[in-house]
């Protein structure tokens, strides 16, 4: 099945560039049609990098409403512990709201594609160009919420460290660690999603946990599930997700010439962050000609967006700080 809609897809692409009306780079104009095609691939190659965006509250772009945005959070009720008198009405409750303000900013990149390139290339420059924009705006909108994810105020440090400078190269991530998590999470009430708890991680911190008693692989679940984009395995009632832009810290505040990890394991409602439906996400295509072109020379492929995220309830999501077996052959990021 997947090689038949990779085949289908590939067929719609070059049917597409089939057509003598299609307008590439190097023409005067680009159809109505044609940008919806390149646009609608710009967010498909988007999509799957958008890791950290999966298991919060999402908010449309308010059109015309101002660079703010409000993220609301509900507040829950306290048991209704009194008994009813027959006939009486009670005095009934309120819904409590409380509204977290967030400022939108905007992204963007371009890329410039010659005349020379655009006569010579033997794929079509747009949807190279395309793809490759769409992963770098993927990731790009996936760094901004993952890292107001990452500033969260309630943190595990594995071995039970004061600071992430304390941790050694033996505090890696073991399966007891998500168990406590997990208990924290029950504790205060977070609501799951799809009945568990979600964990966000990185390979090479997953590693560590792999060849645990208490891991199982995503293929070996009991039941199917309805699984997460990147899911890997469980273990206990935490699902975890794998992407290798999961936050890394490294130098002021970490250990000597040693990575720092961060998991996040939340339930639902922790966060909030703005989608790239409805115009968010915009593929922008100029022309040769365009602009100050008076030869022609030049046409450029881009993208932008706006994007905002906010924490709503820091107590529905932990980040676990650890080290691990790769912690000195990698980067911050």
């Amino acid at each position: 099945m997947i090689r038949k809609g990779i085949y289908m897809k590939i067929r719609n692409i070059l049917q597409f560039f089939a057509d003598p009306n299609t307008q590439t780079t190097g023409t005067s104009s680009l159809s109505a049609e044609n940008k919806t095609f390149y646009e609608k691939e710009l967010i498909e190659e988007a999509s799957p990098e958008l890791v950290h965006d999966q298991f919060g509250d999402d908010y449309p772009i308010p059109k015309n409403g101002g660079k703010q945005i409000e993220f609301r959070k509900y507040d829950s009720l306290k048991p209704a512990n009194t008994p009813l008198t027959e006939g009486v009405t009670p005095d009934g409750n309120s819904l409590s709201v409380s509204t977290v303000t967030s400022t939108v900013k905007q992204y963007g990149d371009y890329i410039t594609i010659s005349d020379v390139l655009d006569l010579t290339a033997i794929d079509n420059n747009v949807v190279q160009a395309s793809k490759v924009l769409g992963a770098q705006a993927g990731l790009t909108l996936d760094n901004v919420t993952r890292d107001v994810m990452a500033g969260g105020t309630n943190v595990l440090i594995v071995g039970d460290r004061a600071t992430r400078a304390q941790l050694t190269a033996t505090d890696t991530l073991t399966p007891e660690i998500f168990f406590r998590a997990a208990a924290m999470l029950e504790a205060m009430n977070a609501p799951k999603i799809q009945k568990s708890y979600v964990a966000i991680i990185h390979p090479y911190a997953a590693y560590d946990l792999m060849r645990s008693e208490e891991w199982i692989d995503v293929h070996k679940y009991a039941a199917p599930e309805a699984i997460f984009e990147g899911e890997i395995g469980k273990i206990g009632n935490v699902r975890f997700v794998s992407t290798s832009n999961a936050k890394i810290w490294k130098g002021t505040g970490c250990p000597a010439d040693t990575a720092v990890f961060g998991t996040l394991v939340l339930g639902a409602h922790a966060y909030a962050k703005t989608g790239i439906d409805g115009g968010a996400l915009q593929m922008i295509i100029k022309p040769a000609g365009a602009g100050e072109d008076p030869l022609n020379q030049r046409s450029t492929v881009g993208w932008k967006a706006i994007k905002t995220a906010e924490r709503l309830v820091e107590q529905y999501m932990i980040r676990i700080e650890s080290t691990s077996k790769f912690s000195g052959s990698v980067e911050a990021n």
